[in-house]
Formats: C-alpha cells, sequence, structure tokens
C-alpha cells in the first residue's frame, strides 16, 4: 500500500500484467506428466520432442528414484527454444574435500578475471575473455540496422532475432567462461577467499561500467559460494574494506593510495615490489587462517572497528522469530 500511495522510495508497484508475446521473456511453466530419455523429452500438451542435448545425465536418476521433477519451464532466447527442469534430488554432500587443508585467495580484476596464489605460493591466472568488448562492432552493426528498420515489419523482426543472438552470444561466453574457472577452483581448493566487492557502485562510474559488467564479478562470486560447499569447502569473503590492494603482502605496510592504471604494487616501507592482483591474493589467502566469516557472510575479523566497539557479524537473512530481513544483533555497552 505505500507504494501505490507514494509513500515507498523507488518505482510503483501497480498490479500484474499479462505476459506478451516479445515484450517479456517468452516463457511458461508446465506441471504434470514430465519423462526425459536420450534426446527427447515429453511435455504435457506438448507431447515428445527432440533436443538438441542429451539428458542422460538426469535421466538415470529419475529412473532410480534419486530424483523427481517437479515442473519443466520452456523458454525462448534469440529465436532459440530451451526447456529447464526444476529437480529434487538426492545429492551427497562430502563431509571433507578431496584436498583438505588447501587454500587460495583470488582476486578478481578488470585485466585479469581471476588471479589467485595458493598455499604453495603459485600464482593462477585466469584472463576473462570480455566478450562484450570482442562483440562491440556487431552489436553496433545490429542496432544501426534495427533503427533503420519500419516498426512492425518483416525486416525489424529480422534485425531483432539478429541482434539477440548476438546478445545470447555474449551471455554464453561469459558464462561459459566464469563456469569453467569457478568450477576448477571449488574442486582443487578446500578454502577460496574472494573480496566482497561493490559492484554497484563500481558500475556506476562511467569509466568501469562497462568492464565489470563484462567481466561477471557478482555472478562470479555466486558460483564461488555454492560450488564450494558442494565440494565440501568453504568460501571465506573478506569484507568490503579490507584494503587487499594497498597492503604489502611482505611486511603489512599500507599505501594511502592506489589508482587504478598504477599496475605494479611498490612498497615504500620493505621495498618489495609486484603485480598488484598477486599481492591482492596473497593478503586475501592470509585471511583463510585468521577466523574470517564464510559462506557470504561479511566478516568481523577483517575490518578495524571503532574504539571501544566490538566488531559483530552481518548475516543476510538470518532473523530474529517472528520478523524477516536482516538481523543485527544489540551491541553490549562497553565496560
Amino acid at each position: 500500500m505505500k507504494s501505490r500511495k507514494g509513500e515507498r522510495k523507488g518505482k510503483r508497484l501497480g498490479f500484474p500484467k499479462r505476459k506478451k508475446r516479445g515484450r517479456c521473456r517468452d516463457s511458461f511453466r508446465l506441471t504434470g506428466v514430465i519423462r526425459c530419455k536420450g534426446n527427447t523429452v515429453t511435455l504435457p500438451r506438448l507431447g515428445t520432442l527432440k533436443t538438441f542435448e542429451s539428458t542422460e545425465k538426469l535421466a538415470p536418476l529419475v529412473r532410480s528414484g534419486q530424483a523427481r521433477i517437479l515442473s519443466a519451464t520452456v523458454s525462448r532466447t534469440a529465436q532459440r527454444w530451451f526447456v529447464s527442469f526444476t529437480v529434487e534430488v538426492e545429492r551427497d554432500v562430502p563431509e571433507r574435500h578431496a584436498r583438505p587443508g588447501s587454500a587460495i585467495g583470488v582476486d578478481l580484476g578488470v585485466k585479469t578475471l581471476l588471479t589467485g596464489v595458493d598455499d604453495f605460493g603459485r600464482v593462477i591466472a585466469a584472463p576473462g575473455p570480455k566478450p562484450l568488448r570482442a562483440h562491440l562492432r556487431k552489436l553496433r552493426r545490429a542496432n544501426r540496422v534495427l533503427s533503420r528498420r519500419a516498426k512492425g515489419s518483416v525486416g525489424q523482426r529480422k534485425a531483432t532475432a539478429k541482434l539477440a543472438r548476438v546478445h545470447a552470444r555474449v551471455a554464453n561466453v561469459r558464462a561459459d567462461t566464469l563456469h569453467k574457472a569457478t568450477t576448477d577452483l571449488a574442486r582443487r581448493y578446500e578454502t577460496v577467499v574472494a573480496e566482497d566487492l561493490n559492484v554497484t557502485g563500481m558500475i556506476s562510474n562511467r569509466r568501469l561500467a562497462r568492464a565489470v559488467s563484462d567481466q561477471g564479478f557478482g555472478e562470479a562470486r555466486r558460483m564461488l559460494a555454492y560450488k564450494a560447499e558442494r565440494e565440501g569447502g568453504r568460501l571465506v569473503v573478506a569484507d568490503r574494506w579490507y584494503p587487499s590492494s594497498k597492503l604489502c603482502s611482505a611486511c603489512g605496510w599500507r599505501k594511502p593510495s592506489l589508482t587504478l592504471a598504477e599496475r605494479l604494487f611498490r612498497c615504500e616501507a620493505c621495498g618489495h615490489t609486484g603485480d598488484r592482483d598477486v599481492n591482492a591474493a596473497r593478503n586475501l589467502l592470509k585471511l583463510a587462517a585468521s577466523g574470517a566469516e564464510s559462506l557470504n557472510a561479511c566478516g568481523a575479523a577483517v575490518r578495524p572497528g571503532l574504539a571501544g566497539h566490538a566488531a559483530l557479524k552481518q548475516e543476510p537473512g538470518t532473523s530474529d522469530e517472528g520478523k524477516t530481513g536482516t538481523a543485527f544483533p544489540q551491541r553490549e555497552a562497553a565496560a
């Protein structure tokens, strides 16, 4: 009601509207008898359809009773039809990681997608393909062609489909790179330490918005969280204000300021010189044994607090009984 009356910040919420083809995400959900076998799926009211990819990863689990298909969502992206299943499956989560004790600090960057330093001192780098920048010329050309087509014409539909295919290609390349990089880290290391970057704030900078969005920092963090848990490991998240790039990994001296143009870190205290991303990854690795909070909670032990106040953890989703949202425990009075 506050939104309808204008008492709430943000865009006013209205009544739900009917989905119109071409004006929203073209998709619909089906429930009932759903089967999959080989390169075919059987959906209610649609019958048996041939699929491009095999369903043999899911079909044996359904036949053995280890999985149950709850629903199927049919969607269209760039003139291609997809079907995705909502499945209830019994998954065995390992009690321990395959490599217990292994750890790596990961720094996300604009130049290189992932720069990591593990507990053996090895430097691991995953270069980002930057698909948006690679396809920017095609996107501009496709948008220019679309703007010159008559509204509602056949040419406009063809130009819209061509533009959608380029956008889908960019998204698929980015997702493929992120999945491969995060899966490799989750399987090789029990503890993964990453930064809690202010992606929203970085995107608001017009000089960084395109480069940051092209790398997919937020999606990389989300993938690391659930994949580390799936492999029996953990994700340690450094506080947003932890100066990993400004600290010297050799002596701990903090540099007053560090611009993005400075790709080389030079310590004025001990003379240590090295790549800024590698230096930041080493600092993040030190947090693996510092007691920082894991699984997406911002670790209070990492951020210096005010004098006379005890630092606290803040975990999204936790709440007191009968309440929802984020819980903020009451601080005890300083002695």
